[in-house]
């Protein structure tokens, strides 16, 4: 499901075909281009998910449902059609997150060393 590496649509009913992901993980990589790194997620299935932080900058496009954003030590309640941003390293995680939930979530900039999940 990756189109080409300089243009493309990936249509969100496409990517939805690839959850569950592998080993029936709660994300799927749906697009690789340079530094660029897209997975589609839903749900985690544990609440609070662990704190985890990454080798890129990550932006999360809420599709649909709800949640909250521990970054920082400091909580964000979220929404479908808001867009939240964590900077590389920084440790974060979610909590709340209703059963409907889905996001885009968008790693970029420094090329990681080894493939990161989502």
């Amino acid at each position: 499901m990756n189109p080409p590496p300089h243009s493309g649509l990936v249509r969100l009913a496409d990517a939805r075909t690839a959850l569950p992901g592998p080993g029936g993980g709660h994300a799927a990589r749906i697009f690789r281009g340079g530094t660029l790194d897209v997975w589609l997620a839903m749900t985690p299935a544990v609440s609070p998910t662990p704190m985890s932080s990454h080798e890129q900058d990550e932006v999360y496009v809420v599709i649909r449902g709800r949640g909250v954003l521990i970054h920082h030590g400091k909580p964000d309640a979220f929404e479908a059609g808001d867009l939240m941003f964590v900077g590389r390293g920084i440790e974060h995680r979610f909590e709340d997150c209703s059963d409907d939930l889905e996001v885009w979530v968008v790693f970029y900039g420094i090329q990681p060393n080894s493939d990161q999940q989502a």
